[in-house]
């Protein structure tokens, strides 16, 4: 593809994807917010559109699109609500990348068409109670009984804990501490022993379902194992390489949709006879914001370009994930002190931009675990 249709490509995704957006998700964001409503059919209909698969390839009913054009999707739904934006990513990148990644062709066949289609919702399951950064402490437990697995423990944080119809997990089939002592399982909900538990009642991210998933003497055969036992750990890194690009898009997402509602309030917004975006103070935070974002969006491209090209994306991702995630924050925070009183009452936006920010710093890896990650990878270099 030439750059000329490459750049034709993405902003027709680019339209259809904010189109959409402003059609099906802007009238219902604060309702979703407000009473946590994890809108289901919406996420079968954006199926519909190829949201939901979009870096599938079409043989595996997917849209076989590529990085690029998967961060402009994810950018403009977090644009309009963050929520819907968190969850088109954990399902794109986490669930349906896993089994893309290292799945059998069995299971690319069985599991793959239904989660491009939006028909089933996909949940990934590493988190515990215990072990956040720590997943090596895992106690999630999966031990040999002849040709299956039996699983016990509880994940935690997990994105479509309740509603996701089939979960990736990763459980502990070694010792403790041992990076290879860990098994990436494909589990179907309505499996004996698989259960959903709490669902967690949050600050942000409020329409974004996140609920425990519960493993109680759940027999799974081998069958429904990723790849070969031992390999969740490693795989799982793997997907957090791409993961973090999907949480540098969603960050960039909120910071650009809170500078949009900015930018347009100052304009309208008038204090002492002229728009607030005439005086200085409002106006160098416009600047500083417009700058600040625009560097996250590079280095997310930038990420997106080395993982489109097959090439190790580890330090530009996390770094894309660190930056356009602490951007956002901050960009949200910078909105809500343009609006003033405005930016902390539920009839304006920002308010909800800022609540939703603050998950992308910590999501797939906090922001100084992003640093660890980091620090070690160019320290390789020396």
């Amino acid at each position: 593809m030439s750059a000329i249709e490459t750049v034709d490509n993405l902003k027709m995704i680019r339209e259809a994807a904010r189109d959409f957006a402003e059609t099906n998700i802007r009238p219902y964001v604060m309702e979703w917010d407000e009473a946590q409503i994890f809108p289901v059919e919406l996420f079968h209909e954006m199926g519909k559109y190829g949201f939901m698969g979009v870096l599938v390839p079409e043989n595996y009913g997917g849209t076989g699109l590529g990085y690029q054009e998967y961060i402009t999707v994810i950018e403009e739904i977090a644009k309009v609500c963050g929520s819907i934006g968190l969850s088109v990513a954990a399902h794109n990148s986490l669930c349906t990348n896993h089994i893309l990644m290292f799945g059998s062709e069995e299971q690319k066949m069985k599991y793959l068409p239904k989660l491009a289609s939006g028909e089933w919702i996909g949940a990934w399951g590493l988190t515990e109670p215990n072990t956040g950064s720590d997943a090596g402490r895992m106690k999630c437990v999966a031990e040999k009984d002849g040709d299956y697995y039996v699983i016990n423990g509880t994940k935690n944080f997990i994105t479509h804990g309740k509603s996701g119809n089939v979960a990736v997990l990763i459980a502990r089939t070694g010792e403790l501490l041992d990076s290879h002592g860990m098994t990436a399982f494909v589990i179907e909900r309505g499996t004996p022993g698989f259960s959903a538990g709490k669902k967690e009642n949050k600050l942000g991210m409020r329409a974004s379902e996140t609920a425990e998933l519960v493993f109680d003497n759940c027999r799974v055969h081998k069958s429904q194992i990723l790849g070969n036992e031992g390999e969740g750990f490693v795989q799982s890194m793997k997907i957090l390489d791409g993961g973090r690009i999907s949480i540098a898009a969603l960050s960039l997402g909120i910071a650009k949709g809170a500078y949009e509602a900015s930018v347009k309030y100052a304009q309208e917004r008038h204090q002492f006879g002229q728009p607030i975006s005439k005086f200085q103070a409002i106006g160098f935070k416009l600047a500083d914001m417009a700058t600040r974002i625009q560097a996250a969006e590079l280095l997310t491209r930038k990420a997106g370009m080395l993982k489109d090209e097959n090439k190790k994306s580890t330090t530009i991702s996390a770094m894309a994930k660190y930056y356009a995630s602490e951007v956002s924050v901050w960009a949200s925070n910078e909105a809500v002190q343009i609006f003033g009183g405005y930016g902390y009452v539920k009839d304006f936006p920002v308010e909800k931009y800022y609540r939703d920010s603050k998950l992308c710093t910590i999501g797939e890896g906090t922001s100084e675990i992003q640093k660890l990650v980091i620090s070690r990878e160019i320290l390789k270099e020396f």
